[in-house]
């Protein structure tokens, strides 16, 4: 049995496409094919069912899955290790968000620490990040909401009040507070279902007794501040998310404990270089400054 047979497998068992598994590895799907036929030869098995270019894992498939990943990933985790030791000043951090409004300020201050060392984050649903993260294929997760399992880490690293928004020009904007049910007859914009914010505002709501009515829902949450300068509606912002514009008043939400949990996740069996460790510290400094500011500690 080959590395690289293993590698083929992965691509192809992930993506259920030969075509698509081809382009990915950057190889023809005649060779491609060749090499997974080799490796059912080897262990004396199919493991996809074949419909066209299209494979799905049999019983056979999904059982070797898991012990290929678990050998590629350890392979992976000795790569990084040897590498982290004979070049400690350089390397790539991975990271993956679902809240980035604070990433810019925590990538500008680990950059006055570590300059050499890059950085590639990726903006991700809440299932996609749970999948590299469960895959070992990130150092760090700064995700809301939180997220508990067997093989990752998860450490609260602040506690962010949820805001409503509203255009100067709005019957509350003379207020510093407001309560859930003044919200009842509003129109709102927001994000869409599935992102940790939202998923928590509507579910607050709903025990306060009714359902926001949104008239926009996206997958930018940066959009949501214009929105509101713009009059289209209302939103529900976490704090750390909010812009100083002219136009928009931030209001705290009365008698509710309005807030979501953002975490810092990793996988326990990744390799954590020094790099890695320089960053956590950096995110947790970050965020207690912060909770120092505003007196939420």
């Amino acid at each position: 049995m080959e590395l690289l047979q293993l590698q083929y497998f992965l691509a192809v068992a992930r993506l259920e496409h030969v075509t698509e598994a081809a382009r990915s590895l950057h190889v023809t799907q005649s060779s491609l094919s060749k090499t997974i036929q080799r490796l059912e030869d080897d262990l004396g098995v199919p493991l996809f069912d074949r419909k066209g270019r299209k494979l799905r894992l049999n019983e056979f498939g999904s059982r070797f899955l898991r012990r290929a990943e678990r050998a590629l990933f350890e392979l992976e985790q000795g790569k990084q290790e040897i590498s982290d030791l004979s070049s400690p000043e350089n390397g790539t951090l991975e990271l993956a968000v679902t809240t980035a409004s604070t990433l810019p300020n925590i990538l500008r201050e680990f950059r006055k620490k570590r300059p050499d060392i890059h950085f590639h984050v990726q903006m991700l649903s809440m299932k996609e990040m749970v999948t590299l993260l469960h895959r070992g294929e990130v150092d760090y997760c700064l995700s809301s909401p939180p997220l508990q399992g067997d093989d990752i880490e998860c450490q609260i690293v602040f506690i962010d009040p949820i805001l409503v928004a509203v255009p100067k020009g709005h019957r509350l904007a003379d207020r510093s507070s407001v309560s859930l049910a003044e919200l009842r007859d509003e129109w709102f914009v927001g994000v869409k279902r599935g992102y940790g914010a939202r998923d928590l505002v509507d579910s607050i709501c709903k025990s306060a007794g009714f359902a926001p009515r949104y008239v926009y829902e996206g997958d930018e949450p940066a959009r949501l501040s214009s929105l509101v300068e713009a009059e289209i509606g209302i939103a529900f912002i976490p704090s750390t998310a909010k812009f100083s514009r002219e136009h928009i008043k931030y209001l705290q939400v009365e008698n509710h404990e309005l807030v979501r949990e953002i975490a810092l996740l990793w996988h326990k069996g990744r390799y954590i270089s020094q790099a890695a460790l320089e960053f956590r510290e950096v995110v947790v400094q970050y965020f207690g400054s912060i909770t120092k500011k505003t007196g939420l500690d």
